[in-house]
């Protein structure tokens, strides 16, 4: 049976090793987001797997390329709803261990809802693994994911994900869109640019973070970067267009002044 592709895009496969992304989960009022998975010989890693949202729908779309039975790994980026508020089904519902940053390990707990509360009562601790801030390299099947440092772009505690094979950075919130239509392919960089520039002005930390990160991330193999939300750059060219243009953009604390910090007159 056919995929649509809407729902479902194959980003590499080499037939022991896969990368999908979903694109149109959410429904309704909820913000664009996109979910991966890896699988590799056979065993499974989902990111950023979103919330009630996208929970039951993802999980259909999963069965499609693998048996939950075989996911190893529900690795979240950083702590937003959007990423990994269903958290309490994957715990209850499979075997996998969640990943995220130590700074987020203890926040957690509040996701958990009263069942999974009494099932996970005293075994929370052994499905876990707390990232460092300077990142690890995680095991999956016959390779590894490597957890990227992003810290502050934008949450505290922020972590990518980078898959030697396929070389795909799976960048969470650097460089979301806010498109139509996630599955499109990128053509026109400098339309695109109106679409990423409010969103990174306002949740990227400063313009000395992302310039760290773009430092590093010019030193490694990268054939795709695919955010959270909105398109992915495919190739040399789109992600050095990307670069050159994150790279000197200001934002978040760079663009705070006086007139946002004043009190509003009606309190006074």
């Amino acid at each position: 049976m056919a995929l649509d592709r809407t729902t479902s895009q194959v980003l590499f496969d080499n037939g022991t090793h896969k990368c999908i992304s979903f694109t149109s989960l959410v429904k309704g009022e909820g913000v664009q987001a996109n979910q991966f998975l890896i699988v590799n010989h056979g065993r499974a890693a989902v990111i950023d797997p979103g919330g009630d949202l996208t929970y039951v729908p993802l999980t259909m779309e999963l069965n499609k390329y693998t048996r939950l039975a075989n996911l190893d790994y529900v690795m979240a980026s950083h702590q937003d709803p959007d990423i990994i508020t269903s958290m309490p089904r994957w715990l209850v519902y499979t075997d996998a261990t969640v990943v995220a940053s130590k700074l987020w390990a203890r926040f957690l707990p509040h996701l958990n809802s009263a069942f999974m509360s009494d099932r996970m009562k005293g075994h929370w601790l052994d499905r876990l693994v707390e990232l460092p801030d300077q990142g690890m390299a995680i095991r999956l099947g016959e390779t590894k994911i490597v957890a990227i440092p992003a810290h502050f772009l934008h949450s505290v505690g922020n972590f990518q994900f980078y898959d030697p094979i396929s070389k795909i950075l799976f960048s969470g919130d650097m460089g979301a869109s806010m498109v139509e239509d996630a599955a499109e392919e990128l053509t026109d960089f400098n339309a695109h640019i109106l679409k990423m520039k409010g969103f990174h002005q306002r949740y990227m930390c400063s313009n000395r973070v992302i310039r760290l990160w773009v430092k590093m991330v010019r030193d490694m193999d990268i054939e795709m970067i695919v955010p959270q939300h909105g398109t992915p750059f495919k190739g040399k060219t789109q992600i050095n267009q990307f670069l050159d243009w994150i790279e000197n953009l200001q934002c978040g604390i760079d663009l705070m002044d006086e007139k946002v910090f004043s009190c509003p007159q009606y309190l006074l």
